[in-house]
């Protein structure tokens, strides 16, 4: 999808501002509020919009431990195992990865014990074979998606020669 700079400018308001409202948008943009409409229903339609839901902190509602939990598979069970991650609470995202392992989890817990029975509920899906696990020290880079929205509205140079 084509971001311009009004859907980036409208992006960073979201991020920003999420409260604001499309009235304050179409502000502060300077547009009718039935472009912010249009825009938002759009940037959803396309996928680039995937929630309005509030960001949520594990640590502020008690998992303060963050890992990732690499999962080595046997042959042909990604769908039987992934279908049983989404049973455990404290599996917050799980990908299919090349490199090292077959997925990796992002994992909160309560402590390092807690960690560790989330980890042995892992090892003992059907299905995996062996796990690796990095613990979170601190977040260095938060999760962040303002410097991806500004680069995406740029628009490209045309190709030269």
């Amino acid at each position: 999808m084509n971001i311009d700079d009004l859907d980036s400018a409208l992006l960073r308001l979201l991020l920003e501002e999420p409260r604001a409202g499309m009235r304050e948008y179409a502000r502060i943009l300077g547009v009718a509020r039935g472009t912010v409409q249009s825009r938002l229903a759009r940037l959803e339609r396309e996928g680039v919009i995937t929630s309005l839901a509030p960001r949520l902190s594990p640590a502020g509602m008690g998992y303060p431990v963050l890992a990732l939990v690499h999962l080595h598979l046997s042959q042909g069970m990604l769908r039987q195992v992934t279908t049983h991650l989404g049973a455990i609470a404290e599996v917050l995202e799980a990908h299919s990865i090349a490199g090292e392992g077959d997925l990796v989890c992002r994992v909160a817990a309560r402590d390092n014990p807690h960690l560790e029975d989330v980890i042995q509920q892992l090892i003992g899906l059907p299905g995996v074979v062996r796990t690796k696990t990095e613990v979170a020290l601190s977040e260095r880079v938060p999760y962040r998606l303002l410097p991806l929205v500004a680069k995406a509205g740029k628009r490209l140079e045309p190709p030269r020669g």
